[in-house]
């Protein structure tokens, strides 16, 4: 995929998910006649929604363990989110570590906290200095490009049809089979049919959502690729050692033993930390990846692409 088809393949997602759930949900409440119940309905998902953004940035710091890192405790990474916030236009986001041995990375904030940057402390030990850059690029990609409100904004209404849907069916099913009635514009039977289509219609809106967030992920992607000095190979190297020390690769199939110069000297697997840190030939492990034959089921329900995909754009961004 090139940029100039990730930007079309963005817009497009994005005027096609609204459009339909714009028609739907205007004729969804023609049809009801803007019933009372159906108002309590959507107002309590949009206000859902909002303390949902709200407190999200507070809920992230007391699960993840995530505190401000301490001055001086990161030099490096501290010049670097001013440097990428630099050439990227941005007032630079508060670099955050979080607790937690998985390696991982994460942007976050809202209007309370303003934007954040977090990097957990099984990043930093099984990365090198200049790929946790190239990490943190990505997420610094995504507080430019506003994927937090992107993403949110346009599942909201999809969002809304889908739990339509599920209230219509129960109001159906509770009333088609009680002698009492309420007084309302459908009969259970029909409300029952449309809470169905809207469940089906919803769901798949929401598919359509899963798929923006995915292109969103590319986004970032080639933002690191284009603010970080080689970016895209970087990038690379750290998500296959972060897959290394996840163990994703293995349930995969694809064997990093090879790869390891820790060989059978302990009478255990070593730690998948000091597995993928111990990779020398990491390039070759990136090889491996981007051979792996990526599931159109899987991916369809994930927030992000497959690795295989992902590598193969950021090298058609570092050859660009």
């Amino acid at each position: 995929m090139s940029l100039a088809k990730l930007y079309a393949s963005m817009a497009l997602t994005i005027v096609v998910v609204t459009i339909i759930s714009l028609i739907l949900f205007v004729g969804i409440l023609s049809l009801l006649n803007y019933e009372i119940t159906i108002q309590y309905i959507l107002f309590f998902i949009v206000f859902i929604y909002i303390i949902q953004w709200l407190l999200a940035p507070y809920i992230i710091d007391a699960v993840y363990h995530v505190r401000p890192a301490k001055p001086g405790e990161l030099p490096w990474l501290e010049k670097a989110v001013r440097d990428i916030s630099l050439k990227s236009g941005l007032k630079p986001p508060k670099l955050m570590v979080a607790g937690i041995d998985i390696p991982n990375a994460f942007a976050y904030g809202g209007p309370l906290t303003g934007y954040r940057v977090a990097v957990t402390r099984g990043l930093l030990e099984i990365l090198p200095e200049d790929e946790v850059v190239a990490v943190v690029g990505h997420e610094i990609g995504h507080i430019k490009h506003k994927d937090i409100v992107v993403i949110m904004l346009v599942g909201l209404i999809p969002t809304i049809i889908y739990w339509l849907g599920n209230y219509l069916l129960r109001w159906g099913w509770l009333f088609g089979w009680s002698s009492r009635r309420e007084e309302s514009s459908l009969t259970p039977l029909a409300a029952i049919a449309l809470g169905a289509f809207l469940v089906m219609v919803g769901f798949l809106l929401n598919l359509g959502v899963l798929y923006l967030s995915r292109l969103r992920e590319y986004y970032a992607d080639s933002h690191s690729a284009l603010t970080v000095p080689n970016g895209s190979k970087k990038l690379m190297r750290a998500l296959a050692r972060i897959m290394v020390a996840t163990g994703y690769l293995k349930k995969h199939g694809v064997k990093v033993e090879s790869y390891n110069q820790l060989k059978t000297l302990f009478i255990s697997s070593p730690d998948h930390a000091v597995s993928a840190r111990s990779i020398r030939n990491i390039d070759q492990v990136i090889e491996e990846i981007k051979r792996m034959k990526p599931s159109l089921l899987m991916e369809i329900f994930s927030t992000h692409p497959h690795p295989a995909k992902r590598f193969r754009f950021l090298e058609r961004l570092s050859i660009a």
